[in-house]
C-alpha cells in the first residue's frame, strides 16, 4: 500500500493527465470535423454547401432600436456591400446616427444581412442574417484627480461638458468595432451527426433533390473589448463604427463558437464585462499556436498551484517550532499579500488574478496564528488573543531575525516614505484610500523582495536551510517562471507584472544557498527533529 502522503498526490497527477488526454481528445473533435462520404449527389444524407454554386452576394448592415423586426420601417442602412466577395477582407469606417432613445441609457441593435445582390432582405428567401448589439453597459471608471490641489486630469471647460454619472450606476457604453465572418469552406456536412455548436448558426433549404446550407454568417464577440468602447452622452448624435470582414475556416469557426460561449458563461457566474475582456484578450491578442502553449501552460499552473498549496498547508500543520524560519518575514509575507489583494480589488483587476490573490492572503494570515503561536479563546462573546513561550533556539532565531530587519530598516523605510510623497505631488488617484494602496503596494513591489533578506541572513548564520519547506517552495518556484509567461498575456498593472520577474531573483539566491549549504542529517529539520534522533536500526544477520 503506498504511503498516504503520496496517495494525494499521485492521484492529483493522474487526475491532471486525464484532464489533458480529454481536453486534446475534444480539442481535435473541435478542429477536425467529419465529411460526409457519400458519393453521387441525391438523397444521401449529405448537406452541401450553396457557397459552392458561387452567387452573387450582397452584405447589408442595418441599425434599429428594436431587437425584433419584420419590415423596412423605422431601421437605418450604414452599410451596403454590392457584389461582395466572401475571399476578400475589408475593413470600413462608417458614422452611425444614435436614436434618441440610446442616448438615454437604451439599446441600439445591428443586423447584418448577407442576400443575393439588388434584392431586398425581406424579400430574399435565401438570405441569412444576424444580429448583435452595438451598446452594452458598464460601470464608467472613476475620474482621477490631483489629492492636493483638486486638479482634474480633463481640462476644466472639457469637465463642464462630459455628463455626470453616479459611480455605481452602469451607463451605457458604444461597441465601435463589428467584425463578421463567412465560413467559405466547401465543407460537406453529414445530416446524421451535424456538429451542435455549427448548427444552430446554419440555415438549409432543399433544391431538387439535394439539401444545401446558405452561408454561416458569424460575428466574432470576441473582438469586442473594453479599450474599444465609448460612453454615450446626451449630446451625442452620431458615433464612428468600424465594420471589418474576414473569411473562416470550418475549425476555427467551431473553436470560435466554444470560446464565445465560455466568455458568456463567465458572464452568467458574475463575471463583469472587464473580467471577460480580460479572457478575450487570451484568444484576440494571441496567436493560435501559442494560444495551445498557454492552455497547457495554465494547465501546469493549475496542478503546481494544488500541490504548492498541498505541501505548504502540510508543512505548517506540522510546524511545532519556529527554528531556523525568520518570524518578521512570515509577518511581511502576510501583510504585502493583503495589500496586493486590496491593491487588486481597488484597480478593479481580472478575477483571474483577484481570486488567487485572495485565497493567497487567507492562507498567510493563517501562518501568521502559527508562527506566532496564537491561541483566541471566547469569554463572554469576547475574544481574548493569547501568543504561546518561544524556546531558546527559536529565541536565538529571532535574534538573527530582528538583527538583519534593523539594518534593513534604515534602507527600506525612507524609501517607501519618499515613494509615498513623490506620488502625492505627481500622480493622480481616485481618492486617498487609493493613494494609500498605491503607496504601501508600491512599496511591497519595489522593495519587497529586500523581506525575504531576513530569511536569507538566518540561513547564512544557521548555515543551513533544511527548515524551510522546499517542496512547497519548488512548485511555487515553478510556478513564478509560468507567471512570466502569463505576464505578457493577462492584463494586469505593470508594478505586478514586473513583480512576477522579481522573484525569479529571489528564487535563484534561495537555489544558491541549498547549494552552498547542503543537507546536514544532524540539523533540525523543517518537523522540529533531526535524522540523529531517530533510533537506529539494528543490522541484518548475515
Amino acid at each position: 500500500m503506498l504511503p498516504r502522503r503520496s496517495s494525494l498526490t499521485g492521484l492529483a497527477v493522474g487526475l491532471f493527465a486525464v484532464y489533458v488526454a480529454h481536453t486534446c481528445w475534444v480539442m481535435y473533435g473541435i478542429v477536425h470535423t467529419r465529411p460526409c462520404l457519400a458519393g453521387a449527389e441525391g438523397n444521401d444524407g449529405c448537406i452541401r454547401p450553396y457557397l459552392a454554386r458561387r452567387p452573387k452576394l450582397q452584405l447589408s448592415v442595418y441599425t434599429t432600436t428594436r431587437s425584433n423586426i419584420g419590415t423596412e420601417n423605422n431601421i437605418d442602412l450604414v452599410l451596403n456591400v454590392e457584389n461582395f466577395d466572401v475571399e476578400s477582407k475589408f475593413e470600413r469606417t462608417v458614422n452611425v446616427s444614435v436614436p434618441k432613445k440610446t442616448r438615454n441609457n437604451g439599446t441600439l441593435y445591428a443586423y447584418i444581412f448577407l442576400h443575393h445582390a439588388g434584392v431586398l432582405p425581406w424579400h430574399d428567401g435565401k438570405q441569412v442574417h444576424i444580429v448583435s448589439p452595438l451598446t452594452t453597459y458598464m460601470i464608467p471608471k472613476p475620474e482621477e484627480i490631483n489629492l492636493l490641489t483638486g486638479e482634474s486630469v480633463t481640462q476644466q471647460i472639457e469637465a463642464e461638458k462630459k455628463q455626470t454619472y453616479a459611480l455605481d450606476e452602469p451607463v451605457s457604453h458604444w461597441r465601435s468595432r463589428l467584425t463578421l465572418n463567412v465560413m467559405v469552406e466547401d465543407f460537406v456536412f453529414d445530416g446524421s451527426s451535424l456538429p451542435a455548436d455549427v448548427h444552430r448558426y446554419m440555415k438549409m433549404i432543399q433544391l431538387g433533390k439535394t439539401v444545401h446550407y446558405l452561408p454561416i454568417l458569424f460575428i466574432d464577440q470576441l473582438s469586442n473589448r473594453v479599450k474599444d468602447l465609448m460612453i454615450i452622452n446626451r449630446s451625442t448624435t452620431e458615433l464612428p463604427l468600424t465594420v471589418s470582414y474576414d473569411k473562416i475556416s470550418l475549425g476555427k469557426l467551431r473553436f470560435w463558437i466554444h470560446m464565445q460561449d465560455a466568455v458568456y458563461s463567465l458572464q452568467q457566474f458574475g463575471f463583469s464585462e472587464k473580467d471577460a475582456d480580460e479572457v478575450k484578450g487570451i484568444f484576440v491578442d494571441t496567436n493560435l499556436y501559442f494560444l495551445a502553449l498557454t492552455f497547457f501552460v495554465a494547465a501546469f499552473h493549475l496542478l503546481f498551484d494544488f500541490l504548492a498549496f498541498k505541501n505548504d498547508i502540510s508543512f505548517w500543520k506540522k510546524k511545532k517550532n519556529m527554528i531556523g524560519m525568520s518570524t518578521k518575514a512570515v509577518l511581511w509575507r502576510c501583510f504585502s499579500t493583503v495589500i496586493i489583494f486590496l491593491f487588486l480589488l481597488d484597480e478593479q483587476t481580472s478575477l483571474l488574478v483577484l481570486i488567487p490573490a485572495g485565497v493567497g492572503a487567507v492562507i498567510e494570515l493563517w501562518k501568521v496564528k502559527k508562527a506566532l503561536k496564537m491561541t483566541i479563546e471566547w469569554k463572554r462573546l469576547t475574544p481574548i488573543v493569547k501568543f504561546g513561550a518561544f524556546t531558546e533556539s527559536e529565541k536565538k532565531t529571532e535574534e538573527y531575525d530582528t538583527q538583519a530587519m534593523k539594518y534593513l530598516s534604515y534602507l527600506l523605510y525612507p524609501l517607501c516614505i519618499g515613494g509615498a510623497v513623490y506620488s502625492l505631488l505627481n500622480i493622480k488617484y481616485k481618492s486617498w484610500y487609493s493613494w494609500l494602496i498605491n503607496s504601501f503596494v508600491n512599496g511591497v513591489y519595489a522593495f519587497g523582495f529586500l523581506f525575504m533578506l531576513p530569511q536569507l541572513f538566518v540561513n547564512y548564520k544557521m548555515k543551513s536551510v533544511a527548515h524551510l519547506p522546499w517542496k512547497a517552495f519548488t512548485y511555487k518556484a515553478f510556478n513564478t517562471f509560468i507567471d512570466d509567461i502569463f505576464a505578457f498575456i493577462i492584463t494586469m498593472p505593470t508594478s505586478h507584472r514586473l513583480a512576477c520577474f522579481r522573484d525569479d531573483v529571489v528564487f535563484l539566491v534561495y537555489l544558491y544557498q541549498r547549494w552552498l549549504y547542503p543537507v546536514d542529517k544532524s540539523r533540525v529539520n523543517e518537523y522540529g527533529e533531526s535524522y540523529e534522533e531517530k533510533p537506529k536500526r539494528k543490522p541484518h544477520k548475515e
